[in-house]
């Protein structure tokens, strides 16, 4: 039996409203205040009552025992449209395309789409403690536990297959530290400098402090609307042009090198028209530098391999060569959980709304966002990426 891989474009799907709900290193706050905040943040920006949202997606680590159904009493909601999407780093686009195709079915008018999550003092060991079948029955037996230990094994083997060093990783996070002095949300206020990322103590060789996000709480929400609802809204707005997403590609890697982005990409860059050569800047999901060497290599701009002299050539600031991730990215604005998978989202639509302010690309009319998520020992099994365009 042949299948045909063709999907409906996304045309007339729009995305307005980008919310940020400063983060906070720790909160006492549950998740749903932070995900009612984000949606009053929603309302308020598009001149609605939040029960004019007729869809609802949501994403959060630390919502349990609520899925998003429960969150529609919470919030007084009464949607016709939900969804609920445990992917982590993936989510916020995960949610965006499922969002999109609801708008295009006319199964909703208005998605918010929200994610958020709280940090208390023992928030992260609870999750890791929960975090997967897999993690409590292959890895913690074993005295393993964590993100860094898995990331240190993709690292390691990265560096030894295609020749990073730590100062190609450092030159990403410090380039990111200086993006990220100019938002005034990142939580890194402090200059970064390699001296000080190449001496910062170890965390699991090869990984140092500064290659490590920093859990905090926060939130990150947007609107998925038809472009006439939009405009009959009078709300200024980002056009969604295409998205991807994989889940589990090449799980014969012994340890992960490639992510589903290199699997999809001539789709990506077909229905969006353009080509990567075409982006003005890109948000790549950076819970560790080697993660995002690895989205240059998949999503085409350059090859399996040479993510290290990509990295060498570039500066990766704001107003240097490949501006990427603008807002500081997670390494340096913090990670809020799964918001951190909506991060790229929100500061993508700011730069093509030319409302990022000190961390405005100029004439920013393309742009991609990537994501990845749900790691398991040797690997992150989801990937997604969209390309998003300003209006006109």
């Amino acid at each position: 039996m042949v299948f045909s891989r063709s999907r409906q474009s996304y045309d007339g799907v729009v995305l307005a409203v980008p919310v940020t709900v400063p983060y906070q290193r720790y909160s006492t706050e549950g998740a749903h205040w932070w995900m009612g905040r984000a949606l009053r943040a929603l309302a308020e920006g598009a001149g609605v009552g939040h029960r004019d949202f007729d869809g609802f997606s949501t994403a959060s680590f630390t919502m349990g025992p609520d899925t998003a159904i429960a969150l529609t009493q919470h919030f007084g909601l009464s949607p016709r449209w939900i969804d609920h999407v445990p992917m982590g780093g993936a989510a916020g686009i995960v949610s965006l395309r499922r969002a999109a195709r609801a708008v295009q079915a006319g199964d909703a008018d208005i998605v918010a789409c929200v994610a958020a999550d709280t940090n208390r003092v023992d928030s992260f060991r609870n999750l890791l403690a929960g975090f997967s079948r897999f993690s409590q029955e292959a890895v913690y037996p074993y005295g393993a536990g964590g993100a860094n230990g898995s990331f240190a094994l993709i690292a390691r083997h990265y560096m030894d297959r295609y020749g990073a060093n730590r100062e190609d990783f450092g030159k990403l996070c410090v380039a990111q530290r200086d993006n990220a002095l100019r938002n005034p949300h990142a939580l890194m206020k402090k200059p970064l400098t390699l001296e000080q990322y190449m001496s910062a103590r170890p965390i699991a060789e090869p990984l140092h402090l500064f290659d490590c996000v920093m859990p905090c709480a926060g939130a990150e929400a947007f609107l998925i609307l038809r472009e006439e609802t939009a405009v009959s809204l009078g709300l200024p707005f980002v056009r969604l042009l295409s998205a991807i997403e994989r889940h589990n590609a090449f799980p014969n890697d012994p340890v992960q090198v490639r992510g589903g982005w290199a699997v999809d990409r001539d789709e990506l860059y077909g229905m969006a028209g353009v080509g990567p050569d075409d982006m003005d800047f890109v948000e790549t999901y950076d819970d560790y530098p080697v993660i995002s060497m690895m989205q240059f290599e998949d999503l085409g701009f350059c090859g399996k391999g040479e993510g290290p002299d990509f990295v060498r050539r570039h500066s990766f600031t704001i107003d240097g060569t490949f501006p990427h991730n603008t807002s500081g990215g997670q390494l340096s604005v913090g990670q809020a959980g799964a918001a951190g998978g909506h991060l790229g989202i929100t500061e993508a639509m700011r730069q093509l709304l030319g409302v990022a302010g000190g961390t405005q690309v100029e004439d920013a009319r393309l742009g991609l966002v990537s994501g990845f998520g749900m790691i398991n020992y040797d690997r992150g099994l989801a990937s997604a990426a969209a390309i998003f365009a300003r209006a006109s």
